[in-house]
């Protein structure tokens, strides 16, 4: 499909992205913590833990699973509009660790990015779309802090595969 192909003009996705946000604003108002992830990680544990999950406070009082949270078709939707542009521009393919080592700095990277979201109180992709457009202060301090733990995951990952 030549949509996805070719490249776009910034300022042209820019102001797309710009008129999108403007709409999400106006219809769901400020986007926030990673909900929709949370809740879907909550709804895959209730899968295979049932009610012992209630056992765990944070899902009976803070964030009880449910399938009905919308957060979770904004995450989906994402998801989704991805693969399709992947696959579209034939620029899809599976990519699996080939070494312990990667798994383990896969597996801490992750765990630093929840780590980082939940002590932000912001969601990575809420902070582009939302905090930053917004001039909040703390949208470019997330950012800032996004962009240092990437060049500095990326130095890190370097080292230790050449090694």
């Amino acid at each position: 499909m030549q949509l996805f192909k070719k490249t776009i003009d910034p300022i042209v996705a820019l102001s797309i992205i710009a008129l999108l946000d403007v709409f999400l604003f106006l219809v769901v108002g400020a986007w926030t913590v990673g909900g929709g992830e949370t809740m879907i990680t909550g709804l895959v544990a209730k899968l295979f833990m049932g009610d012992q999950i209630y056992r765990i406070p944070f899902w009976q009082y803070a964030f009880e699973p449910t399938p009905y949270y919308w957060k979770i078709y904004i995450s989906l939707g994402m998801f989704f509009g991805a693969i399709v542009a992947a696959v579209g521009s034939r620029e899809f393919y599976w990519r699996v660790p080939r070494h312990l080592s990667e798994w383990i700095m896969i597996t801490i990277g992750g765990l630093l990015m929840g780590i980082g979201i939940r002590l932000a109180f912001v969601c990575n992709v809420s902070t582009f779309f939302g905090l930053t457009p917004e001039m909040n202060l703390g949208g470019y301090l997330s950012v800032s802090g996004i962009i240092v733990g990437a060049w500095v995951g990326s130095l890190i990952y370097k080292r230790v595969m050449e090694a």
